[in-house]
């Protein structure tokens, strides 16, 4: 597996005040582990999402900060509502011990049912949670729906093949994706008329309760 390199340096600002590291481009950032002291940290933005747009979660980073290099994954990851990293942490691994991770499912290719117009492909679970050594980690599952060809027709976890040396411990009777009934236009373009008839008689009867209490008041 691709190993990937970053560097850090101490952080000495907390708090409030990281809003200013935020406004320089520079990323606030923590580091943590079983057998380390946590320490603040703080790396350019630019730097970080190079790696992470790759490694995401689940790729080991050597990280260096002060005269340390660790190998890390990156873990909680908060965003503002741009998707722009506001902090992160990076969590110290064993690389001969296995740790659990969340891993984002892919789905790949067309369903049957869709092709056929006979029913609606439902994404239920987006990312399924996994042991492994580190280096070992899957970037991803990929699902290809293409078998999915009746209403009722599923995949499940059980269902999924991980790769040799991951174990999946997520619910095997877990649906990650499903065919749905399929919805007619007829049948949408109906349920907005009732929507909007039953807006129309909610306004009127405001209005009516509006008129009402005015009556009252003279």
């Amino acid at each position: 597996m691709k190993r990937y390199k970053l560097t850090a340096e101490p952080r000495v600002i907390t708090g409030k005040q990281v809003k200013k590291l935020r406004r320089d481009s520079i990323l606030p950032a923590n580091v943590y582990g079983k057998d380390i002291k946590s320490q603040n940290l703080q790396l350019p933005l630019k730097d970080f999402l190079a790696v992470f747009t790759d490694a995401g979660e689940t790729g080991v980073v050597d990280l260096t900060y002060g005269k340390e290099t660790i190998p890390v994954l990156i873990h909680n990851l908060h965003t503002d509502y741009r998707n722009t990293p506001l902090h992160a942490d990076f969590f110290k691994v064993n690389l001969k011990e296995k740790v659990t991770a969340m891993i984002p499912v892919e789905f790949t290719g067309e369903s049957q049912a869709e092709t056929d117009q006979v029913g609606l492909l439902e994404k239920i679970t987006n990312e399924l949670e996994v042991e492994a050594l580190p280096t070992e980690l899957p970037e991803k599952f990929e699902l290809n729906i293409g078998a999915l060809a009746q209403v009722g027709d599923q995949i499940t976890v059980e269902m999924i093949h991980a790769p040799v040396g991951v174990t999946v411990l997520s619910d095997p009777n877990l649906v990650v994706a499903k065919i749905g009934e399929l919805v007619s236009k007829e049948a949408q373009e109906q349920a907005a008329e009732e929507e909007a008839a039953a807006e129309a008689a909610s306004t009127e009867a405001e209005g009516a309760e509006g008129e009402g209490t005015s009556e009252g008041g003279e």
